[in-house]
């Protein structure tokens, strides 16, 4: 599971990067502020309409036009396809208000994972399951049951768990909403909105809603799939590859095996990330030498400058464990790996890439015999790489490699340490 993939498949910021979008979104501002506010007074009348009239065709068609109002734009494709004996839709996760989009189109509830429930539950829509409900195996039982009764209506579920941003890729699906039927209708979301970002990370859903009445519109594109049935011997695990394999080619995205607690332990590393960050830029730490060239920029907005100042500091660590290897080799290897350890290790194997440079910033003539004066130490290359002779065939050798050439290039440090004070003669007693 790479970094990378996961950070395209969520938006951190919620503003663009373009300057000219910027902007424009500056520009549009105070339309945007008098937008919201009308809105939230034409909205509290959406949620009276919704909770007066039955359900019916004509409660959906009057609240979907009124949500047009809102600035949530709903379109359809493939209508005819949506079965109506369906009992369960399978559906990917964009937003907080998915839910509600799928059911202006047809009657079906959602159950609430995770959350409040009561009287906010029920006036967002989803369908409270009790507090009797507790643990995973309770869940697929209630809504097994609840399946199986003719008169309920449709079941639409995320097996995502968690939102993505929905342009590169979707979450592992989970197997448990495949127990509940053995025929589905799969559900593609597509989502799009002007300046801004459909969702970020830890954004509750009332912030969400505020910026979905603050942007012009929101468009929710639905696409019906034809019904899928399980296969005989299919368990619920392959039925869900299967049908996260058939969404993603529907919404030309990738299916990743990245899981809603990759997504959380993701978050909470950037969150660690940027408070190291900032502490940093807190304390002042000064660059040394060159500035090096930045990484990309991270959570929650951190700046070049403090992101320079860490790399710095990282690179004058590995400085003082191998003091023999430019700084700007250094540097370039930490803008790679990210890590003061990685870093160590790849000079260690790679004693190649800095030796040349050394020898090419080698003075001659006069220069070179006012060097030779001038005591030094000759590093000696070959003990600053104790490598394995074989790559350990398992985590156990591989293991004691590593530590091996740590524990060798600790004894090196040292040497040198006590070559460069002087303290030789007492290193011998």
């Amino acid at each position: 599971m790479e970094t990378r993939g996961i950070d395209q498949m969520f938006d951190f910021q919620r503003l663009p990067n373009d300057r000219f979008i910027l902007l424009l979104l500056l520009l549009y501002s105070p339309v945007g502020v008098c937008l919201m506010l009308l809105r939230i007074f034409i909205g509290v009348h959406v949620f009276l309409v919704s909770c007066a009239l039955p359900d019916s065709i004509v409660r959906r068609f009057i609240v979907r036009i009124m949500c047009s109002v809102l600035g949530l734009h709903v379109r359809q494709n493939n209508p005819r396809l949506r079965d109506k004996t369906a009992r369960l839709y399978i559906c990917n996760h964009v937003t907080h208000f998915d839910h509600n989009i799928i059911n202006l189109l047809t009657s079906c509830n959602t159950p609430l994972l995770e959350g409040p429930v009561g009287f906010l539950c029920w006036a967002r829509g989803f369908m409270e399951l009790g507090q009797g409900v507790q643990s995973r195996a309770e869940l697929t039982e209630t809504l097994r049951r609840y399946c199986s009764s003719p008169a309920a209506l449709p079941l639409l579920l995320f097996p995502e768990e968690d939102t993505t941003n929905g342009r590169n890729g979707l979450l592992k699906f989970s197997s448990w909403p495949f127990a509940m039927s053995d025929t589905i209708q799969p559900v593609a979301l597509l989502v799009k909105r002007p300046f801004i970002s459909v969702n970020i990370p830890e954004s509750s859903w009332l912030t969400e809603l505020l910026w979905t009445f603050f942007i012009p519109f929101t468009v929710y594109h639905v696409r019906w799939l034809p019904l899928l049935s399980k296969e005989d011997g299919e368990s619920h695990q392959e039925f869900a590859i299967k049908v996260q394999e058939l969404l993603a080619t529907e919404l030309g995205v990738i299916s990743t095996q990245i899981t809603k607690a990759d997504k959380a332990e993701h978050i909470k590393r950037k969150r660690h990330t940027a408070a190291q960050t900032a502490h940093s830029s807190k304390n002042g730490f000064n660059d040394l030498g060159a500035r090096p060239r930045t990484v990309a920029q991270g959570f929650l907005g951190t700046n070049a400058g403090a992101e320079d100042i860490r790399i710095a500091r990282m690179a004058q660590q590995v400085k003082e464990v191998l003091p023999d290897v430019p700084l700007s080799v250094i540097t370039r290897d930490l803008l790679q790996t990210n890590c003061v350890d990685t870093t160590i290790t790849n000079l260690l194997e790679n004693t190649d890439q800095f030796t040349s440079e050394v020898a090419v910033g080698t003075p001659s003539g006069p220069a070179k015999q006012a060097a030779s004066s001038t005591p030094s130490v000759t590093p000696s290359t070959p003990n600053l790489k104790p490598a394995a002779s074989s790559f350990g065939r398992t985590p156990i050798d591989r293991h004691m490699s590593l530590h091996e050439r740590k524990e060798a290039l600790y004894e090196y440090a040292r040497r040198r340490y006590i070559e460069k004070h002087g303290l030789k003669k007492q290193d011998d007693l």
